[in-house]
């Protein structure tokens, strides 16, 4: 009996397509042994449990910076124009309230008390032709117009004078001095800039025969007391309840990783911030070692009151994929389901859930990465087999 040429390849066709079918059953059947026996092993080494509140006092962790503290430092620049001839502020230096940092020569000086004598004189002046209008005038020799104008001139003059010694107490004269007869007035053009508070130079920017501008004033110095320093923290939106004024706290910086600086919370803001969702919060620390540098990174660590527990998770439980949080909610038995949570760091190991789980439920606290792991191979496995079965 003939065959033709397409019976032939019609035949041939066939048998390929049952080799191959052959092939992937046999290649199929060990990968699937394997994969029972992973699971079998790994389930050794999956726990779960019931989410529950936690049973100590919960720790409210943010991210901060130490700063000087409010009113604990200051930044001081020139109010006048002139040549620095003298610089007695060093950098790491401590300093006390009132003591000279530098010493300005300036030619404002000069103009003003040039500016005060002249009207000191304007006022001599006006005082004895006021008196001289009123002798006059009680003499009948000279009309009650005068004594008027006689006596607004006075005004005038003593208002411009005031002016002008204000402007020389503003550029800190001494009173006692301005109170002095003119002939016994010792000023000069000499400025003395003074610290307004007790601390260490921790800036300088000025050298001897330097001229400083008022307009627009530089900081020249910074005095800061770093005894006591305090640290800023941003708090989110959902947590400014759990932290309120006098609550204690401790800080921790990279520099001394094993030590920790007791606080005290100084004040939380009243604003939040629109884009970040965060309110400022201040807290005291004690730096009498000066340990603590302002501009350090460091985290706040805030002791929340014994009813305000968390809901607390082991951070291997969580799962970070693509940038989000997922756990594993046991639905029954031996059965998993990601969900995507919304969690807060609890430092050493926890994780404080703010959304996604509700207590009494049970999730995966050890092993969730077996079980990620076990569900790409099953995918991966899936593909295999339906490539196949396109072949």
């Amino acid at each position: 009996m003939r065959i033709s040429i397409r019976s032939w390849l019609a035949l041939i066709i066939i048998m390929n397509v049952w080799a191959c079918g052959q092939d992937n059953d046999e290649l199929a059947q060990p990968a699937a042994e394997a994969v029972e026996t992973d699971e079998s092993a790994e389930k050794n080494r999956i726990e779960t449990a019931e989410i529950t509140y936690s049973a100590s006092t919960p720790i409210l962790t943010l991210a901060a910076k130490v700063d000087f503290g409010e009113d604990q430092y200051s930044r001081i620049s020139s109010p006048l124009s002139g040549r620095v001839i003298e610089v007695r502020a060093k950098l790491g230096k401590k300093v006390h309230a009132g003591e000279i940092l530098l010493i300005v020569d300036s030619p404002e000086i000069s103009e003003a008390y040039s500016k005060f004598v002249q009207e000191a004189s304007q006022v001599e002046y006006a005082k004895r032709a006021y008196d001289l209008a009123n002798d006059l005038y009680d003499a009948k020799a000279l009309p009650e117009k005068d004594v008027k104008l006689a006596k607004n001139d006075l005004v005038k003059t003593l208002a411009t004078y005031r002016r002008a010694k204000s402007h020389l107490l503003s550029l800190k004269v001494p009173a006692s001095e301005l109170s002095k007869p003119i002939a016994r007035q010792k000023i000069t053009s000499r400025f003395e800039i003074k610290s307004p508070l007790t601390g260490i130079v921790v800036h300088r920017d000025i050298t001897p025969g330097q001229v400083v501008e008022n307009d627009p004033p530089a900081i020249l110095v910074t005095v800061a007391n770093l005894d006591r320093l305090q640290v800023e923290a941003d708090v989110y939106e959902r947590d400014i309840s759990l932290v309120k004024p006098n609550q204690e706290a401790t800080v921790t910086v990279p520099a001394y990783p094993d030590e920790n600086f007791p606080a005290v919370i100084a004040v939380v803001g009243d604003v939040v911030d629109q884009e970040t969702r965060t309110v400022k919060v201040r807290a005291w620390v004690n730096n009498a070692e000066h340990k603590l540098k302002p501009e350090m990174f460091a985290e706040l660590h805030v002791e929340v009151s014994d009813s305000k527990h968390f809901l607390v998770i082991p951070e291997e439980a969580v799962l970070d994929i693509e940038g989000k949080q997922y756990v594993y909610v046991v639905d029954q038995e031996g059965h998993y389901a990601t969900r995507e949570v919304e969690v807060a760091s609890v430092p050493p190991d926890k994780m404080r859930v703010l959304t996604g789980l509700l207590p009494t439920e049970t999730i995966v606290v050890k092993g969730a990465i077996f079980i990620k792991a076990q569900e790409r191979q099953n995918k991966s496995l899936q593909q295999n087999t339906d490539d196949s079965d396109a072949t």
